[in-house]
């Protein structure tokens, strides 16, 4: 199982930094997230800054941008990094598509299979030459011009990882996607008994291999209460969101997730983490931390995932 670095600062400097730091002390990778920062700018400053790590977004939100921006830059940064990218794409929530991004909203997972196949149509028009025919519901893409066109690159285009909570996503992700990232609101019963059946669902209705399984665990410091309020502040903020109630109710904590979501109705943001019990403080955060991380994370993953990203 692979270790990574979850970026919390992708700032251009920042992110070179942890990179570079990443690397020198083993870590197999990088994962960057769509935040205050572009994660594909970002990757492309990583990659190009270290010689051996693996970077990824994880995720860049694909509803902001159009398939063939998304191709432009996920090129970029494949070339920057000689190979080792990863373009993980998620499809966020509707308020912030709608109201941050100014993007129209329809349903996630067919339009994010659209967005995935007019992706590697754009990158087999460069790779070939043949003529780009792209003509969906929800994309369009029918004229790329030499000029316009970067042409084959060494390392081929990138992989495609697809963020997913609900069993529809997760399906889509096995069916047209090379790996799976878990979002961190998520646990292991949730992983056993439901993303990982949907994915294999997925992997045998598009006739697929095996798919790279990428966690991105919450993690708490033994010993220091700062870091467990701000996991017990970050699980409340996810356990309030109507989208990922499932989870919650796996556990039988529907009262939480009631409780929660009527908590960020009143915006109550800064006491939200005190109704996150201890147990669901276990089932979703690993507890560990210097020499003892890997251990428990492998304890925890290791029968589950390929990949691990950790905010360290």
């Amino acid at each position: 199982m692979l270790i990574d670095i979850g970026v919390r600062d992708a700032s251009p400097a920042a992110v070179v930094e942890t990179a570079r730091r990443a690397e020198a002390d083993g870590f197999d990778g990088i994962q960057v997230a769509e935040l205050a920062h572009d994660p594909l700018m970002a990757c492309a400053l990583a990659g190009a800054a270290t010689e051996r790590i693996h970077t990824a977004t994880s995720i860049a939100v694909a509803f902001a941008r159009s398939p063939m921006t998304v191709a432009y830059a996920a090129n970029d940064a494949q070339l920057a990094a000689r190979g080792r990218f990863a373009l993980g794409l998620g499809s966020q929530v509707r308020p912030h598509i709608e109201k941050r991004f100014s993007m129209p909203w329809t349903a996630p997972a067919p339009r994010m299979r659209e967005f995935i196949a007019a992706l590697r149509a754009i990158w087999e028009s460069w790779c070939t030459g043949e003529r780009l025919n792209v003509r969906g519901e929800h994309y369009t893409h029918t004229l790329m011009t030499p000029m316009f066109s970067p042409g084959a690159i060494p390392y081929g285009p990138p992989p495609v990882w697809l963020a997913a909570v609900g069993p529809a996503m997760t399906r889509l992700a096995g069916e047209a996607a090379d790996g799976f990232i878990a979002h961190a609101f998520t646990t292991p019963e949730y992983l056993r008994e439901v993303s990982l059946p949907a994915l294999a669902e997925g992997r045998e209705r598009g006739g697929r291999g095996e798919t790279d399984v990428i966690v991105t665990p919450f993690v708490v410091e033994p010993g220091d209460p700062a870091s467990e309020a701000e996991v017990r502040s970050q699980i409340a903020f996810y356990g309030s969101t109507p989208s990922y109630r499932p989870v919650l109710e796996l556990h039988g904590w529907e009262g939480v997730a009631d409780a929660l979501h009527a908590a960020s109705r009143r915006g109550e943001w800064d006491t939200m983490g005190g109704l996150v019990t201890d147990d669901m403080l276990g089932a979703f955060a690993v507890s560990a931390g210097g020499a003892e991380l890997r251990g428990a994370l492998e304890a925890r993953f290791g029968a589950i995932a390929t990949r691990v990203s950790v905010a360290v």
